[in-house]
């Protein structure tokens, strides 16, 4: 029992977050005369000697004691003397978790975003240096339409954008103090439960102390979070591992980024992003585990509950790992845009170009045109030259609508640089994405 039942080697991690909460809760009893000034004075300098031994050795673990909160409470007797009793006084553990736990998980989406900021920055700097390299833009991973690289780089800026919204709606969200609720009903103590939501940051005390005590959507939340967006990193990891390998030779990682064959000289594996992408399935899983812990817990608190942590530290060591990972990796790589380019134009991508031409300026509906420019597609795989390297007289045979116009119209340059509707990926698009981007970050900084 004493086995199953201790969670110190788990719950350690929220030392400080017991701390924090141990000291704002009696200071507050001090306040209301519920303990001695005397008392709560006390009780504040031990739990800081406390801190400065943890923060200086470490913690002695003893299963015997159980949770972090027993091994806080125990030194703070051993320092103090009887006067640590009464630092429970009108709390529960129930609350107290709940607490450090919200404490715990407001720092780690505090985190995420500083993370996610970081990314976001190199991408946008990347951005900026390869706003006019064309490369292949994809659907189904057959070439498509040409894009630029700056262009392709913004749109997972765009996720982590969003992202970064949801840690911040989450935040929003769990900003009440369990703190005050007890074991399940409140107290009959005099307490002040805005004094120490107040003192910890918190918007305002929870609104009922059975949802209080029992309630852990703010973990889900997080988590949640933390999976969509290590679902965002793990797809910009498997763009990183195609364009490396030798078919796509997009980019070369250098030796900081990737790792040699144990047996294979000629290998650079690109081992830093597939652990990115791989990471990402244990946060999906984390996320689906506390899911199910949930389910089926009836009010208020349950011992259940004790397996909330480890999911969420999980996902917060990975994800913290993964951003920083991914930000590192985006900085050093080397693109490698006469490669892009070159695949760009070898897929026939300016069929849509031709399409759009006898659209606008012969009036041929879209549909027969659509027709017209795929027969110019399998001619020019039977010619075995790329399609604006037909001549006219080749593009004539196909439809005798088609004109000398069109041939300028045909070059991936010239595609990418028509494609100015908002949101589009012409280099003037891009560059504009980019300075808008900028300041939406320079009016995030003054807030």
């Amino acid at each position: 029992m004493r086995e199953i039942n201790a969670s110190i080697a788990v719950d350690k991690r929220l030392w400080r977050e017991d701390i924090e909460g141990s000291r704002a809760h009696a200071a507050m009893l001090g306040k209301q005369g519920i303990i001695s000034v005397d008392d709560a004075e006390a009780i504040d300098r031990g739990l800081l000697q406390v801190a400065a031994e943890i923060e200086a050795g470490g913690l002695s673990e003893n299963p015997a004691l159980e949770d972090i909160h027993m091994h806080i409470e125990h030194r703070l007797r051993e320092l103090i003397g009887d006067a640590a009793g009464r630092l429970h006084t009108a709390r529960s553990r129930n609350d107290q978790v709940a607490t450090d736990f919200k404490l715990f998980v407001r720092r780690a989406i505090d985190e995420a975003i500083a993370g996610i900021d970081s990314l976001e920055s190199v991408l946008i700097d990347r951005a900026e240096q390869q706003a006019a390299s064309v490369m292949p833009g994809f659907t189904h991973l057959q070439s498509g339409q040409p894009v630029t690289l700056g262009h392709h780089l913004l749109a997972y800026r765009e996720m982590l954008v969003r992202d970064r919204s949801r840690f911040l709606d989450a935040r929003k969200r769990m900003n009440e103090s369990p703190l005050g609720s007890a074991a399940l009903a409140g107290t009959g103590f005099p307490i002040d439960r805005d004094d120490t939501a107040m003192a910890l940051g918190f918007y305002r005390p929870t609104a009922n102390s059975l949802d209080a005590v029992s309630d852990r959507d703010f973990a889900v939340d997080y988590l949640h979070a933390a999976a969509l967006c290590a679902v965002h990193l793990s797809r910009l990891a498997e763009e990183i591992i195609l364009w490396a390998s030798q078919p796509f030779g997009f980019v070369k990682l250098p030796d900081a980024w990737s790792t040699g064959s144990s047996i294979m000289p000629n290998k650079r594996n690109p081992d830093g992003a597939e652990l990115v992408r791989g990471h990402s399935a244990r946060i999906i899983g984390d996320l689906v585990g506390l899911l199910v812990l949930l389910k089926g817990l009836p009010l208020a608190y349950a011992k259940d509950l004790q397996d909330d942590k480890p999911p969420l530290f999980d996902a917060h060591d990975l994800l913290s790992v993964s951003l920083a990972a991914m930000a590192g990796m985006m900085a050093d790589v080397e693109f490698l845009p006469e490669r892009m380019r070159a695949a760009a134009a070898a897929g026939h991508a300016t069929a849509t170009d031709l399409a759009d031409w006898l659209v606008s300026e012969a009036d041929i509906p879209f549909r027969e045109a659509h027709h017209i420019a795929g027969r110019a597609v399998a001619a020019a795989e039977r010619a075995g030259r790329p399609l604006n390297e037909l001549v006219l007289d080749e593009l004539k045979a196909i439809d005798l609508r088609i004109d000398e116009p069109v041939l300028p119209r045909l070059s991936v340059e010239a595609s990418v640089a028509s494609r100015r509707s908002a949101g589009g990926a012409a280099p003037e698009r891009v560059r504009e994405a980019i300075a808008a981007a900028r300041a939406q970050i320079a009016a995030r900084e003054k807030e």
